[in-house]
């Protein structure tokens, strides 16, 4: 990132190709959360899909902005505290927002997502203060701590599949309404905070 000028837009002004990347992946959790809340008042399963489609799509752009930064040599504290910011909205908060407009609403239903959420802010934050001490010689993190937050496509793609099959599964918890499909979200958020799961980093 270059030094930052007195002149209006000087930040916009001074992103690298690769901080437009991220912030393409950022769009895309933002107009995934978007469309779940037009599925949640329409009922049209066009935004339902629309919103489910642009989480892959944000993971394209996730992929690339890092290796964009590499080959340009133009990676920064900037960047990789925006593109955590950016994988919190398209990873974390999206696909609980698209869980939710599925039909996964309950009270605790909305607690164990939250929960989902809160473990990928808490797993990035911990990337971003530790990925010093995790580089090697060359400077590179050579593994992720926990699963990395992306991978949360998984227990999304697997409510999905669920939902098409009429197969979200209600059930109560001492008289508490829930869905045994939000467990793949607790799983999912577990594995991402935990110091035991070692992953290595391409």
């Amino acid at each position: 990132m270059r030094p930052m000028t007195g002149k209006h837009f000087s930040m916009i002004r001074s992103f690298h190709l690769s901080d437009l990347l991220t912030i393409a992946n950022g769009c895309c959790g933002i107009g995934a959360v978007f469309h779940a809340m037009r599925f949640v008042e329409g009922h049209d399963h066009r935004d339902l899909m629309l919103a489910a489609c642009l989480i892959p799509l944000a993971i394209v752009f996730d992929v690339l902005d890092g290796r964009v930064a590499r080959w340009r040599q133009k990676a920064s504290a900037f960047g990789r505290e925006m593109d955590s910011l950016a994988d919190v909205i398209s990873f974390g908060v999206a696909p609980a927002a698209i869980a939710f407009a599925i039909g996964l609403n309950s009270v605790l239903d909305q607690i164990l997502l939250t929960y989902f959420a809160v473990c990928g802010l808490s797993r990035l934050a911990r990337y971003n203060i530790t990925a010093e001490q995790l580089a090697g010689a060359t400077g590179k993190v050579k593994y992720f701590e926990g699963t990395p937050i992306p991978t949360s496509i998984i227990p999304l793609a697997v409510l999905l599949m669920a939902y098409q099959h009429e197969a979200l599964f209600p059930l109560q918890l001492f008289g508490v309404p829930m869905h045994a499909t939000v467990l793949l979200f607790v799983v999912s958020g577990s594995l991402m905070i935990s110091k035991t799961i070692r992953i290595p980093k391409p």
